[in-house]
């Protein structure tokens, strides 16, 4: 038996560890009881990094994980540092329950972040670059290339590099140049004077954005495999080519990162998605809030860097490799090396979805429940395209956050607007890092006839809720597909999220109050069933959470299982104290930030809290309550945050059937007793692997959803 097993206090200890604690009366705003935010972000990063070491992995899947550690820490940096600077400059620093002030968590990130990424690099250079080589897959660097390699190479960047290249240097007349965020550059020292007279000694060149980052070498000219060379060393071997005359004393590369998030103020835009497209290219050129520069730069030269961007010594990074590490996501996606990779997996499909031709009279009878990425995504694509060609549907209602122009979903709606369907699409323009894409699916669906909307000025619309209105003989019925996930045929063989296919009349009248509320206007509509943010949804939970509480108190069945990607909303946080001060026994499973801290004495002993890292991301969220022994289940869109309770457009859709319920709470189970991908959360805010104990079965809950559903083994 594994020391985390499920713990469940006896009725007489948990009354009177209740009456002792009611006695008590902890002070549940304590500062002490929560944990930072942008550090528990921090700590799940690193437990992405921790992947790249895992040797049960397959060797480019670490890589993998690698990379996305880079694509973290870059958003990490873009949003959440950005923020934190934002308020030092604006002098309105906003002090989180944990009481920690953004010039603190500043430090703490710095410090840690400068611990990760020189660990990420060694990583890379220690242990991944050297098994993959082993393999053949090989980043030739300047000093390895073979002669033939060095013509190549001289070849190439005369032919498709020095034609697109501007390098700059600086002088009066060039002053330091407005360098995108993210992108790729050099800072060049030069000696000598050029034709004009001009000596200032030093230039800057941008790589050119259309080039790609790594390039691979003909097969002719290699010992076999796959290998590479970085577009960083082939502007470095030839920097002298690009000042003629001059004599190139070091060339570094550097990048720099920006604050990235967009800046609107509903009360002052007419039309969202002109200004959205204004603040697109802003973004690009927001202030600085990182520098990473290659390690053997001259102090002299990063001094001159940190000068210009207004970065003070602390927000540079020093890098051993390549500064935009997420490029070599073309290695670890594109080559073919099975035993390198994650074995493919077929999706499955429900037995009553196998041989189904019309999905209406399958959903019709009975409501459909599909676990992706283990089961197919087909079906609620198809259930569109059969609304788009069946004369008897009158009207398709969805919304869109993150999609795709040319996605599957998006097709199927344009058609359906073009055979004379009543289309309504709800599009959420500001989805991060996905308005543009967001910006040209609207268009594309307006351009077929579509109703777009872009939901409520000032909130998120971030529900997933498709309907479909179809006149069977006199009547009018509605199907309803509700989700955890995205509308992203993509995300959903990489995301592990819920759809649930439904006609239920009371459900199906719910999303269609909803949508009413979205497109028109008029006071909050009472849903029967679904519960909704702005509105109803927190206190939905903070009821359910305190009936936990009360039949705890009662020496009834009490217990509470959570399945979410971040918990950071203090009053939730206080209602789980309360029930955990109760007696209720609960059980978290967040992916990612928790502010919550578990294990405190008289607080938070019954709360246990866990961590998944796996090939696929954990993106589901489930509420699931004990209810004295008629368990209630909801399946949501919603993370336990404040943005999405208070500011977002949200459901949370209610799992009912014994047989549907047991299936989710299974996959609950399941995840708790993981003792390969899971990580436990410590009361000082660090997280723990989960070990095994030596006579204890290896269990990995992502690979036994895969042996179940589509009979894939490791």
């Amino acid at each position: 038996m594994s020391s985390h097993a499920p713990r469940k206090p006896s009725p007489a200890a948990t009354g009177a560890a209740a009456a002792n604690d009611a006695a008590a009366a902890p002070d549940l705003g304590e500062r002490r009881l929560y944990l930072n935010r942008e550090l528990s972000q921090l700590q799940f990063n690193i437990r992405v990094l921790d992947q790249a070491l895992d040797e049960r992995t397959p060797l480019l899947e670490r890589l993998k994980f690698l990379l996305i550690f880079s694509r973290n820490m870059d958003e990490f940096f873009e949003i959440r540092v950005a923020g934190l600077k934002g308020q030092i400059a604006l002098d309105h620093e906003l002090l989180g329950a944990d009481g920690m002030a953004p010039r603190q968590t500043l430090a703490e990130i710095g410090a840690i972040a400068h611990r990760q990424i020189e660990r990420q690099y060694a990583i890379l250079n220690e242990r991944i670059l050297p098994e993959l080589a082993a393999h053949g897959i090989r980043i030739a660097r300047r000093d390895q290339w073979a002669h033939r390699q060095k013509q190549w190479v001289r070849r190439y960047f005369r032919e498709e590099v020095a034609p697109l290249v501007t390098p700059i240097g600086l002088d009066p007349t060039h002053p330091f140049p407005l360098l995108v965020n993210k992108s790729l550059n050099f800072i060049v020292q030069l000696d000598g004077t050029d034709a004009f007279g001009r000596d200032s000694g030093l230039a800057v060149v941008p790589a050119p954005r259309v080039l790609p980052r790594l390039i691979r070498m003909p097969d002719d000219i290699t010992e076999g495999g796959d290998c590479y060379v970085l577009l960083s060393s082939i502007i470095h071997a030839h920097a002298e080519e690009l000042f003629p005359g001059m004599n190139v004393l070091g060339c570094y590369q550097f990048r720099l990162t920006r604050n990235a998030d967009l800046a609107l103020d509903p009360e002052d835009v007419e039309d969202l998605a002109l200004a959205l497209r204004g603040e697109l290219y802003s973004r690009r050129f927001g202030s600085a809030v990182r520098l990473e520069v290659a390690d053997n730069c001259p102090k002299t030269l990063t001094a001159h860097l940190l000068k210009q961007f207004g970065l003070a010594e602390s927000e540079m990074y020093e890098v051993n490799g390549p500064v935009n590490l997420a490029r070599l996501f073309r290695i670890a996606s594109k080559v073919n090396y099975p035993t390198l990779q994650y074995k493919p997996f077929v999706p499955a499909l429900p037995k009553v979805l196998k041989h189904a031709e019309d999905l209406f009279a399958v959903i019709a009878k009975q409501d459909v429940l599909l676990l992706h990425p283990y089961e197919s995504f087909a079906p609620v694509v198809d259930l569109l395209r059969q609304a788009a060609k069946d004369p008897q549907v009158l009207a398709i209602k969805q919304t869109l956050y993150r999609t795709g122009a040319d996605s599957e979903i998006v097709d199927a709606l344009v058609d359906a607007a073009r055979a004379g369907k009543e289309v309504t699409a709800v599009v959420e323009l500001r989805a991060r890092f996905d308005e543009e894409s967001n910006l040209t699916l609207a268009s594309r669906l307006q351009q077929a006839g579509a109703m777009v909307i872009y939901g409520v000025v000032g909130i998120k619309t971030h529900a997933k809720l498709m309907l479909i209105q179809r006149r069977e003989g006199s009547e009018l019925v509605r199907y309803a597909h509700l989700g955890t996930g995205n509308y992203h045929t993509g995300n959903a063989r990489l995301y592990t999220d819920y759809s649930l296919l439904t006609s239920d009349e009371v459900l199906c009248e719910d999303v269609h109050k909803l949508f009413s509320q979205l497109t028109g206007m008029g006071k909050m509509l009472r849903l029967r069933k679904l519960l909704q943010a702005p509105f109803t949804l927190k206190q939905g939970l903070l009821d359910l959470i305190a009936q936990e509480a009360a039949n705890a108190a009662a020496g009834r069945d009490a217990r509470i299982l959570i399945k979410i990607n971040a918990l950071t909303d203090p009053k939730m946080i206080r209602a789980l104290y309360k029930a955990s001060i109760a007696g209720v026994r609960i059980d978290l499973i967040v992916r990612g930030m928790c502010c919550l801290r578990p294990g405190v004495p008289g607080v938070s002993e019954h709360i246990r809290v866990r961590s998944v890292i796996g090939r696929f991301l954990e993106h589901s969220r489930a509420y699931w309550f004990a209810n004295d022994g008629e368990p209630r289940l909801y399946l949501s869109s919603a993370d336990l945050m404040e943005r999405n309770l208070d500011r977002r457009v949200e459901c949370a859709f209610p799992i009912e059937g014994k047989k549907l319920q047991q299936r989710i709470f299974g996959a609950l189970e399941l995840y708790l007793a993981d003792n390969v991908g899971s990580a436990e959360l410590q009361a000082d805010g660090s997280y723990r692997p989960v070990t095994r104990a030596p006579d204890e079965a290896v269990l990995d809950a992502q690979q036994q959803l895969l042996e179940k559903f589509c009979g894939t083994e490791a």
